[in-house]
């Protein structure tokens, strides 16, 4: 069975019916030992007509030509019932009622009995004796409707099997799937190809089948193929032998070539080759096969069928006729091209009858040149000896043909058929499928990029990139509800004017976008008229806008509406059906991103809010230095920051310089900062040295987690000593351009950042001359994914030299502006965050300074009066004089009672006067509260009292007390002496009069 499967199989799709129907009927006898078969499809008439048959005589067959498919005959119960019938003859010949698998024996008597009467076939099919034992007949199907039926006159077998059954099924299916592959019929059937007379045309072909064993050398023909090969039963061995006996010598040799490359190259072997009659001559055949293989893929066994291909004249003519009335137009041409045959749509195309065409060149006919490259074509396919097929017009562009040419040994054939309309069709289509396509591929790449928008301008930008130019659309407003009022997110194409106008109206009754809110339905609009008759109250408004139709869409995400994107036209314009679902279709998709982007701005500017909370609001002027700064966020979809910078002013012209860098971007990352941040002003104010600032920012960085990881600069620099002093942790070093413009970036320790480096850290003292810019930044500024963080330190080193040759530098603002448009260019979107902090650095001058060595001894104190007065006198201060004056025996004495030398005293005039005391101890002086009983404890309030602000610091050799007083107000303490003498005569006893004789006082260290 399988094998005959395999056979079928191998038939190619697209032919004819009556071919499909005769393997169909071979097929089905042979595997059942069937006597014989036919099929019957419907006709008119509630008829079913005999189209095929094999292995019945015509007595038999011809009262089956016609039957009734209403009727009790096998091919009809099969139709009805839908399934197998198996209907039993009895040993009359005659059908078996009681023996039918479909209908009882009863019924079936008395249907039997009802259609003899009615119908003379019914009547004389019911008297024919046929032989055998039984009809198994199959209904045919065309999808779900049973068009025909295959019926098997069965033998001595009897009933068929299950297996036998289910082979018929797929017999049928194979049959229906080649019935649906068949061509189309060519022209009105002629009355000399029906019935009896084609089926007896086509019977003069004989078809047998063979089955090789490739592995054995057996060989199986069938009766047809005994009579084919001319060879007689009692002769046949069933060996190959039989078959290259009778083979003709000359063609043996290539037909076996041929099998051998069929089963290697796993393809269809077809051979045309002679073969010996029994009367000793020679004729042509035509064989076709396939082998198949086992699991191992080696060939098992090749099954095929074979024919007499020598043409019978009754056969030419069928031929003839077919082709004569066939609805494609037909020609055939010999070598010279001369027109040797042409049917009926041929002259009807050309426009001359056969008896006009026959002889005739056919690039000599009018209508064949008109037709443009249909001659070069033609002759080229020949020469090639290819099939070729190619589509040509008329000259006049009103038909088109497909054309189909195939070279022959004795001339060409050229099919040619009228596709004009099927071609517009297909145009048609394509242009459908191809705007269906461009639709589906705006909508992915609107959907893309709307999935990486971040803000809702972004939404608004792909919109109106991916979305107004498909609709020929002139104009997009998006508006959201905030409060009572539509406000405006985004727009394109309306002038300013316009959009402050709509933007903040409260809800109107006749509002278009208003209305589209609330009940939550687009509202299309084609015209200024439609708009106007719509809302007749803003019927000034499409005038305003400049557009002349609309489409309001409202934006929905989650069942909640809560705003409108208004779609714009330059023209009149009313959408199609098409148009309109797709804009909603689009609508929905941005109002789920426009409410992301929302939520995301909404956050974004709280983050930013934060941030910029955490950096300093404004740069402190200071007289050792000139300052501006910058901080650049990352670039688009990237959240805050942890980049920060800081000047903080220090005692006696000091200033510090701090630059971090809390790597990632988020909210943790900037509270990070903030607490750094404030930590780096909370210990400069103690005025430790750079290096111990660092370790205790790396404990607390350490005590954070193992996921933090912060850089830091921290750069002290002191006005009087030009000396800046560095400490870093895992950041780049800062830029130093000297006054004559050359750039330098000090060597540093590459210390770790901080939660991971080991204390202590490296600091470098540098000397800064008068007027050097220092530079500090952080990695975002010179380092990316295309430039690494030596070529942006380069880049940052030109920038700061150009800038000094052109005198750009002078400005800071402008400097910076320099500095982060070269660095950072506005198209480029950073993918981290950039601070930048500029400062020029000056000198506190000589004449500004003042400093004196002390004793050791209670005189002291009497040398800081005497040189205070002396100097503050130069420095024309003379009313900061008693003040002072106490401020220095009050600091003095401490040192000369509770620290060890050496002591001095500098005085520092600038925007404030410092008084320092400076000695060899490390203990630091503290305040504490005294009693009225106390003889002393009051010498730091008294210091307090006198100075706007005090404080000490560690020095290499030991420590300074310091104490500022304002130079310029009403409020300065210098001003008003009388009070800070009152408590000093509360702490002495015995003044004489001369402040160098006042002792000591009290002291409080």
């Amino acid at each position: 069975m399988n094998a005959r499967l395999a056979l079928l199989g191998t038939v190619e799709p697209g032919v004819a019916e009556s071919e499909v129907f005769r393997l169909a009927l071979q097929h089905a006898v042979g595997e059942l030992g069937a006597l014989g078969g036919t099929i019957h499809l419907r006709g008119p008439m509630s008829a079913l007509r005999l189209v095929s048959a094999t292995g019945l005589p015509p007595v038999l067959t011809r009262s089956w030509d016609i039957i009734d498919q209403e009727g009790p005959l096998a091919p009809a119960r099969a139709l009805h019932q839908g399934s197998g019938v198996w209907v039993p003859l009895n040993s009359a010949g005659h059908t078996d009622p009681a023996g039918s698998s479909e209908e009882t024996a009863k019924a079936a008597e008395a249907a039997d009995a009802a259609k003899a009467a009615d119908t003379a076939e019914a009547g004389e099919a019911a008297d024919i004796i046929w032989p055998g034992t039984g009809l198994a007949a199959l209904p045919v199907l065309n999808g779900d409707r049973s068009i025909g039926a295959l019926t098997v006159l069965t033998g001595e077998h009897g009933k068929p099997t299950p297996q036998q059954w289910d082979f018929l099924r797929s017999v049928v299916d194979w049959t229906e799937e080649r019935m649906v592959q068949a061509p189309p019929p060519s022209g009105p059937a002629q009355p000399e190809l029906n019935g009896e007379h084609l089926r007896q045309a086509l019977k003069e072909v004989s078809v047998g089948s063979w089955d090789w064993n490739i592995r054995t050398g057996d060989l199986i023909w069938d009766d047809a193929a005994l009579e084919l090969y001319g060879t007689r039963p009692d002769d046949f061995t069933g060996k190959v032998e039989n078959w290259m006996r009778i083979v003709h010598p000359d063609d043996l040799a290539p037909t076996l070539a041929a099998a051998e490359r069929a089963i290697r190259d796993h393809s269809v072997f077809e051979a045309e080759y002679r073969v010996r009659r029994l009367d000793g001559t020679y004729g042509w055949t035509q064989a076709r096969g396939r082998a198949t293989y086992d699991e191992q893929g080696e060939p098992q066994r090749m099954i095929g069928v074979g024919w007499e291909s020598n043409e019978s004249r009754s056969a030419r003519d069928a031929l003839s006729r077919a082709l004569r009335h066939m609805s494609d137009g037909f020609l055939a041409v010999d070598d010279e091209w001369r027109i040797t045959f042409a049917n009926l749509q041929a002259e009807r195309t050309l426009g001359l009858s056969e008896e006009e065409l026959f002889g005739r060149v056919l690039w000599d006919l009018p209508s064949a040149r008109q037709v443009p490259g249909l001659e070069s074509r033609c002759r080229k396919a020949a020469s090639e000896g290819k099939p070729t097929g190619f589509d040509v017009h008329t000259s006049d562009g009103g038909h088109r043909y497909h054309l189909r040419m195939v070279p022959g040994p004795d001339g060409h054939t050229l099919y040619f058929a009228d596709v004009t309309e099927r071609r517009r069709l297909e145009e048609e289509r394509r242009a459908a499928e191809l705007a269906a396509s461009e639709r589906s591929d705006r909508i992915a790449e609107l959907t893309a990029a709307l999935a990486k928008a971040s803000t809702s301008q972004d939404v608004v930008d792909a919109v109106a990139r991916r979305v107004l130019p498909p609709f020929a659309a002139a104009g997009l407003l998006v508006q959201v509800i905030e409060g009572d009022r539509l406000c405006n997110v985004g727009a394109v194409g309306y002038a300013d004017d316009f959009l402050d106008l709509v933007n903040g109206r409260s809800q109107t009754a006749c509002s278009p976008a208003w209305n589209v809110i609330t009940s939550d339905t687009p509202v299309f609009l084609s015209s200024p008229q439609e708009y106007a008759k719509y809302a007749p109250d803003h019927a000034g408004l499409p005038a305003r806008a400049g557009k002349q139709a609309w489409a309001f869409l409202p934006l929905t995400a989650s069942d909640h509406t809560f705003g409108v994107c208004v779609v714009a036209f330059d023209q009149p314009r009313r959408l199609t059906d098409e148009e309109r679902t797709l804009l909603t279709t689009i609508t929905a998709l941005v109002a789920q991103a426009l409410e992301r982007a929302r939520l995301y701005d909404a956050e974004h500017t709280r983050s930013r809010e934060l941030q910029r909370s955490l950096l300093p609001r404004g740069l402190p002027e200071l007289p050792a230095c000139r300052a501006a700064a910058r901080y650049l966020p990352a670039g688009q979809g990237m959240d805050v920051g942890g980049d920060w910078y800081d000047i903080i002013p220090l005692s006696s012209g000091q200033v510090a310089f701090v630059v971090g860098d809390v790597m990632g971007h988020g909210l943790p990352e900037a509270a990070t900062m903030g607490r750094l941040r404030t930590a780096v002003h909370t210990l400069a104010d103690l005025e430790l040295p750079p290096d111990e600032i660092m370790s205790h920012l790396n404990h607390i960085v350490g005590g954070m987690g193992e996921d933090s990881y912060v850089t830091c600069l921290y750069a002290l620099y002191d006005s009087t000593t030009q000396l800046c002093s560095i400490a870093r942790a895992g950041h780049p070093p800062p830029a130093l351009v000297h006054p004559d413009g050359t750039v330098h970036f000090p060597e540093l320790a590459p210390d770790p950042p901080l939660g991971a480096a080991e204390p202590p850290f490296e600091t470098v003292e540098v000397t800064v001359p008068e007027g050097s810019l220092l530079v500090l930044y952080t990695d975002g500024l010179v380092e990316s994914a295309k430039r690494d963080i030596d070529e942006g330190m380069a880049d940052l080193a030109r920038l700061l030299h150009t800038a000094h040759d052109d005198g750009t530098g002078a400005d800071l603002e402008h400097l910076c502006d320099t500095l982060t448009d070269g660095l950072l260019p506005a198209e480029h979107q950073a993918a981290d965050d950039a601070a930048l902090l500029v400062a020029r650095l000056q000198a506190l001058t000589g004449d500004r300074v003042a400093s004196w060595p002390l004793a050791e001894d209670p005189r002291a104190a009497g040398q800081a009066r005497r040189h205070v007065r002396e100097q503050l006198s130069v420095w024309g201060l003379d009313d900061l004089t008693p003040t002072t004056e106490l401020l220095a025996s009050e600091l003095v004495g401490n040192v000369v009672r509770h620290a060890k030398g050496p002591v001095s005293l500098r005085l520092l005039h600038s925007t404030e006067l410092t008084c320092e005391v400076f000695d060899g101890s490390h203990t630091m002086p503290r305040i504490r509260r005294a009693t009225d009983t106390d003889e002393g404890g009051r010498g730091l309030q008294l210091i307090t009292a006198l100075s706007q602000r005090w404080g000490t610091r560690y020095t290499a050799t030991g420590k300074c007390i310091w104490a500022e007083q304002a130079l310029l107000g009403p409020d300065r303490r210098g001003d008003q002496p009388s009070d800070a003498l009152e408590l000093m005569f509360l702490s002495t006893e015995g003044f004489d009069g001369d402040l160098d004789a006042l002792p000591f006082g009290d002291q409080d260290q």
